[in-house]
């Protein structure tokens, strides 16, 4: 199998939320850019990918206002009389962001004129995302998914999810979050339409704008989880967008203190909002993931049983516009220049003197430059991609095309990692990531990893084994450094390596180029094994340290940077899980 990338959260003018700030791409545009085409940006300029294409996307416009917004700019169009549209095309940004806020609130509570979901407008711009998937599908060369994006977000709290199909089959129209903002209700319209033969699943993202609710251990209306509900969401979900530009969800420094790389890219208000989060567990992946453990011991179903994609969420049509040095941010004319992202100090000043540096930009300034989705699969076509999705076999990366690939077992041969047949000793006698390991009484499984360098991006500082298991009904987790980069020695005791040493250059955002490896690779024995308690096991991998977005920003316009942002990050990959049944 082979590693293909991609974004599978894309959004066009097709978007409420990118048309109403100028975004006016296509679909077609959207995959022309995948390809490594320029296109033209909403700020007025032109943009394109600095590396390679990308190997599969999918357009995932909001099924809400689906096209509804670019019909009600037509002066023609009965929609441009609604006072609903008044200011949505100001030449004040004010007043289209007061426009803009009044959009949100008004599905999330219900109070959408109906004319902005006339079926008729919403299935011509359906239309639209299909037939320019089929356009650009390229077996072999280049896969397009048909999908779209539900947007519940009920008072606010994020409950999105992209819905992918597996083929041009799909229906004729969309389930939406107007029709019902119960997540519940959309994993049975899934069950309905894969009765009638159209396959699809959903990626919950952003769990982090949740507010706790998107992994919450109820149900949206409070009542207890039941095993049918387990398995009607086990089925619709094999996996979560744990990395966008809107922050990382994989976990939360207050969640997990002892890991020391948990803070990153977080960001803690709710979506398009100032409203701060103040509720963590249930929105974050790997507690989430300790939960379904808990809730697989109670009702004999994991309903968190969760493989891991990254993707952007850029609404400019630009799928992969995810590189530090190349940033432009989201949301069109909105956040379409350092200043307005809050990278540089306003009104094209040098310093922050005199200018608050936390309130630059607002929400803007704790985006990230993130993330891409990794599959492995047999060959670069629909079935292949759709058929690694549904069974885990994926990775995240924040940006960086990194290559992961994480196996669990009992019988793979003696120094398998030296073997030129290692990946197929590897898929012969073990399980990859996504899948299932049931136990052997008597022994403790084995893990193999390997991580592979973006050769156009950062060296690997370390490869890490995250575990996560249920000790006496209480979660808990634990993170091991299982590889070091330079030659460093593995500290067994504290299972941490020592620091490389690797540095930036701020004033030139120069990476250490002699420190980090181009790959590193470990065989690894849980050495608190306990073959009686349930567990998880997933890989991630560091890579120096390198310069974010933001200081790219400042240096390119010859500004101070932020000093309230961190001037540098650590890219990083998450491999799928492994799961691990115990024995009675």
């Amino acid at each position: 199998r082979n590693a293909y990338f991609g974004d599978l959260h894309v959004h066009t003018q097709l978007s409420f939320d990118a048309y109403i700030f100028n975004v006016r791409r296509t679909p077609d545009d959207a995959y022309r850019f995948a390809r490594g085409e320029t296109i033209g940006h909403a700020g007025g300029y032109d943009v394109r990918l600095q590396g390679g294409p990308l190997d599969f996307v999918a357009v995932t416009d909001h099924s809400e206002y689906m096209g509804a917004i670019r019909e009600a700019a037509d002066p023609n169009s009965p929609l441009s009389k609604l006072a609903f549209s008044q200011g949505l095309f100001s030449p004040d940004p004010q007043q289209i962001q007061t426009a803009f806020n009044r959009m949100v609130d008004a599905f999330e509570h219900g109070t959408t004129p109906v004319e902005f979901n006339d079926p008729a407008i919403r299935s011509r711009a359906w239309r639209e995302v299909q037939d320019a998937a089929a356009r650009n599908n390229m077996p072999g060369r280049f896969t397009t998914l048909v999908g779209y994006e539900y947007t519940s977000a009920p008072e606010g709290r994020n409950l999105h999810r992209n819905v992918i199909f597996r083929t041009a089959n799909v229906p004729a129209l969309p389930f939406s979050s107007t029709m019902s903002n119960n997540p519940e209700d959309l994993w049975s319209a899934m069950d309905g339409w894969r009765a009638k033969g159209v396959e699809a699943l959903a990626i919950p993202h952003n769990a982090n704008g949740s507010d706790g609710l998107m992994f919450d251990s109820v149900r949206l209306k409070g009542q207890p989880m039941d095993r049918a509900y387990a398995e009607l969401r086990a089925r619709n979900e094999p996996l979560t967008e744990i990395t966008q530009i809107k922050g990382t969800s994989e976990t939360h420094p207050s969640l997990s203190p002892n890991d020391e790389w948990s803070n990153f890219e977080i960001m803690e208000s709710y979506i398009g909002r100032d409203k701060r989060v103040t509720r963590f567990a249930g929105g974050y992946v790997r507690r989430a993931l300790e939960d379904g453990l808990l809730v697989r011991d109670k009702l004999g179903v994991n309903p968190f049983k969760l493989g891991f994609i990254g993707s952007s969420d850029t609404h400019n049509a630009a799928p992969g516009s995810v590189e530090e040095p190349n940033y432009f941010s989201k949301v069109g004319r909105r956040d379409s220049t350092p200043e307005l992202r809050g990278s540089a100090p306003p009104k094209g000043a040098m310093t922050w003197d005199g200018a608050d540096p936390a309130k630059a930009g607002g929400r803007f300034q704790s985006w990230g430059a993130s993330g891409l989705a990794g599959v492995w699969a047999e060959e670069n076509s629909r079935e292949a991609v759709y058929a690694a999705l549904r069974r885990r076999e994926t990775f995240a990366t924040s940006g960086p095309r990194i290559r992961v690939r994480f196996f669990g077992g009992y019988d793979f041969p003696a120094n398998v990692l030296q073997r030129p047949d290692a990946v197929g000793q590897a898929y012969a006698h073990g399980s990859p990531m996504g899948g299932d390991l049931l136990p052997r009484k008597g022994a403790a499984p084995r893990f193999l990893l390997w991580a592979l360098r973006d050769p156009s991006a950062g060296y690997l500082q370390r490869a890490q084994i995250v575990k996560g298991w249920i000790e006496n009904g209480v979660a808990k987790e634990k993170v091991f450094d299982v590889a070091c980069s330079d030659g460093l020695k593995l500290d067994t005791r504290t299972w941490r390596c020592p620091a490389n040493g690797a540095s930036v250059d701020l004033k030139t955002c120069q990476p250490d180029r002699f420190k980090g490896d181009v790959q590193l690779s470990a065989e690894w024995r849980d050495p608190e094994f306990n073959a009686k308690q349930r567990a998880f096991y997933y890989a991630r991998v560091l890579e120096n340290p390198s310069c974010r977005w933001s200081t790219w920003d400042a240096l390119r316009v010859g500004s101070q940077p932020n000093p309230k942002l961190a001037p540098t990050i650590m890219e990083r990959a998450w491999s799928s899980p492994i799961w691990l049944e115990p024995t009675a």
